[in-house]
């Protein structure tokens, strides 16, 4: 299993990134997926995730509103969108995966069982 995030850069506060993860080794049908960000000092939160059994759609509380994740099953490729950026958006963003692919809301908060290398996401103010 492998996943590569991609697509951070330097943002002005307000702007807008899409982040994409490219997965390989594994399909979407069948493990869970997400995204998860940590900045520094700070301890790993979850943002998304996208559970494989129904495709159902989780967001972490603090993350509703400006986070949209989507994912293109049939290129294995994860994205999340990030609208109205703040500072404290300024994260390493990761995009990982979990085995078991249902109900994947509890894993925001416990972590997957693989992780890509993250994308630096900075935001000027």
């Amino acid at each position: 299993v492998q996943l590569q995030a991609s697509g951070g850069g330097l943002v002005q506060a307000g702007g807008s990134l899409r982040l994409s993860c490219t997965a390989s080794g594994f399909t979407f049908d069948d493990y869970a997926i997400g995204w998860f960000r940590q900045a520094p000092g700070k301890e790993r939160e979850g943002v998304s995730c996208i559970s494989a059994n129904n495709g159902n759609i989780y967001y972490a509380d603090s993350m509703k509103g400006r986070f949209t994740i989507s994912s293109d099953n049939a290129k294995n490729t994860l994205y999340l969108q990030i609208d109205s950026l703040k500072p404290e958006d300024m994260a390493v963003y990761y995009c990982a995966a979990h085995r078991q692919g249902y109900g994947c809301y509890g894993r925001l908060r416990y972590g997957m069982d693989y992780w890509g290398k993250g994308t630096q996401v900075t935001v000027s103010s």
